[in-house]
């Protein structure tokens, strides 16, 4: 099955404004109905609009997590109609149980999350895009920035393994040779689970 594709309005805004960034698009969307798509390198705010319109180029309607002050009015509407998916951050909830149950609850699902959390560097990636596609059986799409080259895509797919540094190595390698638009903001590639993933 595909994923859930985007508006044909989408799709022409999303192609014409990367045609006028001068940026291009490369890889296609993935042979499956549900993933998770890793968005990095992020180091800056306009990460988010190239992939949109990177993903909506590719026909593809993806969702992201907010905390739940951005879908107050009068911008709620705007955010859910963006994909926006609003989250309670004062609550202890199991939000990768919530997230699997989604998953389950929908025929197609496509979810973007930035594993460094900020567009500041830290010192490791969170973990949470692993579990939720582990959880809810979709399969990983390595999705990124490349900023010197002015290229955006969906690349590396798989099914998690269950071995974390194993699944992890691949996706090192994938992203050893993409930047993002502030190198010195880029978290390194690395959950901290893993004890002796390099730096």
């Amino acid at each position: 099955m595909a994923l859930e594709r985007c508006s044909i309005l989408a799709h022409i805004t999303g192609k014409l404004f990367l045609r006028l960034s001068r940026w291009r698009v490369h890889g296609e969307a993935p042979n499956s109905s549900h993933v998770v798509i890793i968005a990095a390198p992020h180091t800056t705010n306009w990460d988010f609009v190239y992939l949109l319109a990177a993903a909506w180029s590719l026909r593809v309607r993806i969702h992201w997590l907010g905390k739940k002050e951005l879908f107050r009015f009068p911008f709620g509407g705007i955010m859910r109609a963006l994909g926006g998916i609003a989250v309670d951050r004062s609550q202890n909830n199991d939000l990768v149980a919530e997230l699997a149950e989604t998953y389950a609850q929908r025929p197609a699902f496509a979810l973007v999350i930035p594993p460094s959390g900020s567009r500041s560097r830290a010192k490791h990636w969170r973990s949470g895009f692993y579990w939720i596609a582990s959880s809810a059986g979709a399969d990983i799409v390595c999705g990124y920035l490349d900023y010197p080259k002015r290229t955006a895509g969906l690349g590396l797919t798989f099914k998690p393994s269950g071995d974390v540094s194993v699944d992890m190595d691949a996706i090192r390698a994938f992203y050893e040779p993409i930047n993002g638009k502030y190198p010195e903001r880029e978290t390194p590639t690395r959950l901290r689970e893993e004890a002796s993933a390099p730096e």
